[in-house]
């Protein structure tokens, strides 16, 4: 029987995929692994958004199907955000959708609005749906620079001259997973400036909208005058209130995008669980104090570990926003490769980290580090990769300045 499926055959191997066996059967073995690989947030969400969602889960006319572009509750909720956050007025019926997070919500999209050989220009490194999304599509990916300068805009002018089919969709996403990399203002007013001139859709994923450090908050493509006729951006849930697992996220902006992924989704799905959109709405429209919090945490948790890691032998640098630090690897390993080093990383530090290859390939030479462990166990992850640093004949500070 055939079982060489056409979008199958297009998905590269999974590189971090890999490093997450390992993981896996590490902690089956019963050995103490310290979690930096997975952007998974270990906090809870708010007690309130808890206590909402079982109120409504305990209401027996609560369990029927849902609406799949979202309840007009949390529609509207959504719409408020932007509003006080931004400045952004958006109309909860037409240019508002929830997604099943902001994954699933660009995934679906691509299907929407891409057909086979069409051209996307997406950044490299990036987040793999950013660019797998499309694959699966059947389109062709164009890789730009992640990076938001100079050298950018000129791979953009130079894909708009030389590609073929010219490309109609641009991917960014700041803050950047994996390489938490910031975009103000004036960038945004370029790339749109740069996609109305060419016909070219916008698609914008600010799922750290929220974790942003050193008192900068992060802008929206949206803020741009005149943004919402070529773009369309998503957000989630997962990171601002530490709701991963609920799987809960938007997409909100041009009305012919927020229509296309509308329809498209009407086909696939009947919407998040009732209860888990009503306690979405709870979370937008309640008290805003865990967002603060967990900002604050994100960033005494990046300080430790730069602090940590740098005297153990690892200068990282600071990430400004995300729950991610982007490392180089150390330079008397680099010829490891990520992928080598991630694994040395785990089996002989305990440590997980997720390898910079498995973001593209100009993510070689860097792995990606999540800030979801506690102070406690960043320490230790230190004093672990200082062993092993020791042992692979690293030169490390003295021990009196341990980690």
């Amino acid at each position: 029987m055939q079982d060489d499926f056409y979008r199958i055959k297009r998905l590269p191997p999974y590189v971090i995929a890999e490093v997450n066996a390992m993981r896996a059967a590490a902690r089956a073995r019963g050995d103490d692994i310290i979690d930096l690989g997975m952007g998974n947030p270990d906090l809870p969400p708010p007690p309130h958004v808890i206590a909402k969602l079982a109120e409504v889960a305990a209401k027996p006319d609560a369990h029927g199907y849902s609406a799949s572009k979202g309840i007009a509750g949390l529609r509207r909720a959504q719409s408020a955000y932007y509003d006080r956050r931004f400045g952004v007025d958006l109309d909860p019926e037409t240019e508002v959708v929830v997604t099943l997070g902001s994954k699933e919500g660009l995934a679906n999209l691509a299907q929407a609005i891409t057909a086979p050989g069409d051209v996307v220009l997406a950044p490299n490194p990036s987040y793999p749906i950013h660019t797998f999304g499309f694959i699966i599509a059947g389109a062709t990916i164009r890789s730009v620079p992640t990076t938001p300068d100079e050298k950018y805009f000129e791979a953009l002018e130079r894909a708009v001259r030389f590609t073929v089919p010219r490309p109609s969709v641009l991917v960014v996403g700041y803050p950047s997973n994996p390489t938490a990399e910031v975009a103000d203002l004036a960038f945004y007013e370029r790339v749109v400036a740069f996609a109305k001139k060419n016909n070219i859709w916008v698609l914008s994923d600010l799922a750290y909208s929220e974790i942003y450090f050193d008192g900068v908050p992060t802008p929206s493509i949206l803020q741009v005058p005149g943004a919402k006729d070529v773009a369309i951006e998503f957000t989630s849930m997962s990171k601002t209130y530490s709701m991963a697992g609920w799987r809960i996220g938007f997409a909100v902006g041009n009305k012919t995008l927020i229509s296309a992924l509308t329809r498209v989704k009407s086909y696939l799905d009947y919407g998040a669980f009732t209860p888990i959109q009503a306690a979405a709405v709870a979370a937008l429209n309640g008290p805003q104090d865990i967002v603060q919090q967990n900002r604050e945490l994100y960033h005494r948790r990046r300080d430790v570990m730069v602090e940590a890691f740098g005297r153990a032998g690892w200068d990282i640098p600071p990430p400004r926003a995300s729950m991610f630090a982007w490392a180089p690897l150390p330079p008397a390993l680099a010829h490891l490769g990520s992928l080598e080093f991630s694994k040395q990383l785990l089996t002989e530090a305990g440590v997980a980290v997720a390898p910079g290859v498995g973001y593209g390939e100009d993510g070689e030479g860097f792995v990606r580090i999540a800030l979801v462990e506690n102070e406690q166990r960043l320490r230790q992850a230190a004093r672990n990769i200082r062993k092993y640093l020791q042992s692979m004949g690293v030169n490390t500070p003295s021990a009196n300045a341990g980690a």
